[in-house]
């Protein structure tokens, strides 16, 4: 049986292992394309698909909390979802994040 979360009930997405400091690691949760980013040891959660275009975050390039879209080079602090450079003009939508034992859980 598949059972879907509900809004606001925090999942299980990944081991802290998968995301080692300076990684981005790439999640489908209840039909949610996100990722989880580890800067320095904090860990954040974003969706993964550029709001520009489809293009997939996660193949892009992590410099120190910005992430680059491979597909036109626009640019995204994963702390906030914020647009750092053109030509996207939507934010990324973040997460809640916690950690669990060994666990990482995204709040949905």
């Amino acid at each position: 049986m598949n059972v879907q979360p509900t809004l606001s009930e925090y999942v299980k997405v990944c081991e802290l292992s998968d995301v080692p400091p300076g990684t981005m690691h790439p999640v489908d949760v209840a039909g949610i394309r996100l990722m989880i980013v580890n800067i320095e040891g904090t860990l954040c959660a974003v969706d993964r698909i550029c709001t520009h275009e489809t293009a997939d975050l996660s193949t892009g390039f992590l410099i120190d909390s910005e992430v680059t879209c491979p597909l036109h080079l626009s640019r995204f602090d994963v702390r906030t979802g914020t647009v750092q450079n053109p030509p996207a003009t939507m934010p990324l939508r973040t997460y809640k994040l916690r950690v669990e034992g060994t666990s990482v859980y995204v709040q949905l």
